[in-house]
């Protein structure tokens, strides 16, 4: 296992590699921006919509406490914003990374497995789906680790566990999937799942990393197409006996 998250990072740093990082880092910056746009407007709108409902109904003196009130919530709703980005980035980059994993995949069976046939990619449609329960599953984690994390820190425990079962499990599932049909992936994972679960560990890990998460897609895939080939290859062993 420690194997395979080494060569996963090692490769990490391959033009291949750095190509798709560099794609999938741009795009989910322009996802993240125009979904902060999109939400600065309509929360600006909301908010001026509002005033003139308030002032309308408590009369003309009350319109420069409401403008203050409107000066305030403004500011909060830019930062809050601006912070929200910096939390959704790892989700949004997970989801636009899922259209990448494939060719992430291939580029790992070339170089370490050249003897294997290459997988099968995955339809785009499909794709697109998986990536997107990574990135619904990653908010949805941090949504509820959230309350717990003035809990002498249990959010944060709850949120690096879960994040290592659920990310492990998609990604294993993505990287079996090019050899499976989507059914016998999930039992293969299923068979597997102290090793696959084990593993996710590290990528919760490496989740954990500001920054260098955004990478997430790449490792996570990379590691999870190792863990496939070994464990393929010990149920094969294990098979012939």
């Amino acid at each position: 296992m420690i194997d395979a998250a080494i060569k996963a990072l090692q490769q990490m740093f391959s033009p291949p590699f750095r190509s798709v990082l560099i794609k999938s880092v741009l795009l989910a910056l322009v996802m993240i921006v125009l979904i902060g746009v999109g939400l600065h407007k309509g929360l600006s709108w909301l908010t001026q919509s509002g005033s003139v409902w308030a002032e309308g109904s408590l009369g003309a003196g009350a319109h420069s406490p409401l403008s203050w009130i409107v000066w305030i919530v403004s500011i909060a709703t830019s930062l809050g914003i601006i912070v929200g980005g910096v939390f959704l980035m790892p989700a949004v980059t997970a989801f636009v990374g899922s259209f990448f994993v494939d060719e992430i995949a291939e580029q790992v069976e070339r170089v370490y497995y050249p003897q294997d046939p290459l997988g099968t990619a995955l339809p785009v449609m499909r794709g697109a789906v998986e990536g997107l329960k990574i990135a619904l599953i990653s908010v949805a984690v941090y949504i509820v680790a959230l309350p717990f994390v003035f809990f002498a820190g249990l959010g944060l425990f709850i949120l690096f566990f879960a994040s290592a079962y659920l990310l492990s499990r998609e990604y294993f599932e993505l990287a079996a999937m090019r050899f499976l049909p989507p059914a016998e992936a999930k039992a293969f994972r299923k068979a597997n799942q102290t090793s696959v679960f084990t593993a996710g560990l590290l990528i919760a890990a490496f989740v954990s990393i500001p920054v260098v998460n955004l990478a997430t897609p790449l490792f996570a895939m990379a590691f999870m197409v190792h863990m496939n080939k070994k464990l393929s290859q010990r149920a094969l062993i294990a098979a012939r006996r």
